[in-house]
């Protein structure tokens, strides 16, 4: 429990952004309240169960399916949603949301470290096809900053959270600082080598994870155990509690409050300036209030535009730094479809050993140089080969030994391409406050968004293309689909809040600042203009790692 009231900084959210502002600011000599609404995990001691093996658990790892039912309906729609870690995902029962149209999909995570325990680590930065992107056809506000300004920000944060890959030197996906690449398999090296020769210009690299392939500080490298979403004990991946928290903590700086939810913001419009947070608490349901000179904002996309919503006042009767009335507005999510699927032949008798935390990537190709292709901005795939386990037992014919000694085999070698769209951003995607409340008596959100012919034109493109390479690699296709997953299935979610330089068009600065209140940020994925089609993360990071910077001069030069 936080004893005092007054802070240099309120961040709001634990997660990947909110363990980055707490560290940045704290470093900086800034006293700082962290505020989750969740539970505390500790490092290493939370992750309870972590080394748990099937039979010590009640359904052997598939989990409870009536419990999960009744309390996780949407939750267990992730794929990686088990027995081992379905505590770390929300209970839709006491945390309902309302869809407007369109199915979505919200998988959320409530606790200490939030969704950083869980996230799937592909770090990927962006490039000036993507920060450019909006100005060039038209679609959504010009992003405020461009490649250059992030460059020194994605090395920052790299070189403290540890991403592992190949240095390309490919412009659409820029070059980070690495640490020894996790290979490709034996499956990926053959077809890699069968596409790049077919396709010039396109290539299958070692994806780019925040998981350790050497020791960096506490931290050790990665086991290759595969269990990373029930904690690492190692901290071989990039975690909050393995890396941005005791960096804050370090300092002496932090102050952290957890099962305490942000109810609103507050606002003074005399100095035209916010002056701290009302919360409640999840347990008590008591209220109380903590003031100060900056509140940076990192409850995750979603929840930080509900909660800007929910803090109305007679200057913002339509929420928080709203003048622009695009507050909400311009919600995307990337469109995922399994592509491809096939089976390569010639290497039986080839295995691997361990379970490799990383997957292959092939970069975006379309609509990059003269490439011209019949929608706009494109798609990238993320996959991989695997053997054993795919399809083999129950649909097999056979009894007995035989049939035992032919499971006791590798089998095929499978691989998977699913294409990642990019979403343009639409203005009828939004979030709204509903009148019904959650279980701590706050609006529910109302989240209305589909994908429209654009991203469809490019996922019929990325199937075609996709059977197309496997095919020239000499793999036999048994799959393939252009139909995308609900909006959510990517756990992409971003915008709502967008950044700009146009203060009627967007709500944040090109340092995250609201154009309306110069000491609010708003770091995580709601301050998104366009998705790009890599996984939006490492992007978060280093934007707030920037704003944080500025905010800082700012604070020490009289302007906040």
């Amino acid at each position: 429990m936080a004893d005092a009231t007054e802070f240099d900084a309120i961040v709001v959210g634990s997660g990947i952004t909110g363990g980055w502002s707490a560290k940045e600011l704290c470093e900086a000599g800034l006293k700082v309240l962290m505020i989750e609404r969740g539970r505390p995990i500790e490092h290493q001691s939370g992750y309870t169960t972590e080394t748990a093996a099937p039979w010590e658990l009640p359904y052997r790892g598939l989990g409870d399916p009536a419990q999960l039912e009744r309390e996780q309906p949407v939750q267990r729609k992730l794929w990686q949603v088990n027995e081992w870690n379905q505590q770390y995902f929300v209970n839709d029962r006491e945390n309902p949301y309302q869809t407007a149209g369109a199915p979505f999909t919200w998988f959320r995570s409530y606790q200490l470290g939030g969704r950083s325990l869980v996230w799937g680590r592909q770090s990927f930065r962006w490039s000036d096809y993507d920060f450019g992107a909006n100005k060039a056809d038209g679609h959504g506000t010009d992003w405020p900053v461009r490649y250059a300004d992030m460059d020194r920000w994605y090395s920052h944060v790299e070189s403290f959270i540890g991403v592992s890959g190949t240095r390309e030197g490919l412009p659409q996906l820029p070059d980070g600082e690495f640490q020894p690449p996790i290979p490709l398999n034996a499956a990926e090296t053959r077809v890699k080598a069968a596409v790049e020769r077919a396709f010039p210009g396109r290539k299958m690299i070692p994806g780019r994870p925040a998981n350790l392939t050497r020791k960096i500080g506490d931290r050790g490298p990665c086991q290759y155990r595969g269990i990373c979403s029930r904690g690492c004990s190692y901290g071989a991946y990039f975690s909050t509690q393995s890396s941005t928290l005791p960096a804050a903590r370090a300092t002496g700086n932090l102050t952290l409050l957890t099962d305490t939810a942000v109810e609103s913001i507050v606002f003074d419009p005399t100095t035209n300036r916010v002056t701290g947070v009302q919360t409640i608490d999840a347990n008590t349901k008591a209220r109380r209030s903590f003031t100060a000179r900056m509140v940076f904002v990192n409850a995750g996309a979603f929840n930080s535009v509900a909660l800007l919503l929910r803090s109305r006042s007679e200057r913002f009767v339509n929420g928080l730094a709203n003048s622009s009335g695009v507050l909400g507005r311009y919600i995307m999510d990337h469109a995922v479809a399994m592509a491809a699927r096939a089976i390569v032949p010639g290497i039986a008798d080839r295995t691997y050993y361990g379970n490799r935390p990383n997957n292959a990537i092939i970069p975006r190709f379309r609509n990059i140089g003269d490439d011209k292709a019949p929608f706009l901005r494109g798609y990238a795939y993320q996959g991989g080969a695997v053997r054993r386990g795919w399809r083999r037992g129950g649909d097999m014919a056979g009894t007995g030994d035989a049939l035992k000694d032919t499971l006791g085999e590798p089998g095929d070698w499978v691989l998977s391409l699913t294409a990642f769209a990019e979403t343009l951003p639409y203005a009828e995607n939004r979030i709204t406050l509903d009148k019904a409340v959650d279980s701590l008596g706050l609006p529910q959100l109302k989240i209305a968004f589909d994908f429209r012919e654009n991203e469809y034109a490019a996922l019929r493109d990325a199937e075609t293309e996709a059977r197309r390479m496997l095919e020239a690699a000499g793999a036999r296709v048994i799959a393939s689909s252009h139909q995308p997953g609900a909006g959510g299935t990517s756990v992409h979610e971003m915008g709502g809040a967008r950044m700009g330089n146009d203060p009627a068009t967007s709500v944040l600065n090109e340092y995250n600042q609201a154009h309306d209140a110069p000491n609010l940020f708003v770091t995580d994925g709601a301050a998104m203009s366009s998705s790009a089609c890599q996984n939006p993360s490492l992007t978060y990071m280093a934007l707030t790692a920037r704003a944080c910077a500025n905010a800082v001069s700012m604070l020490k030069e009289g302007r906040l």
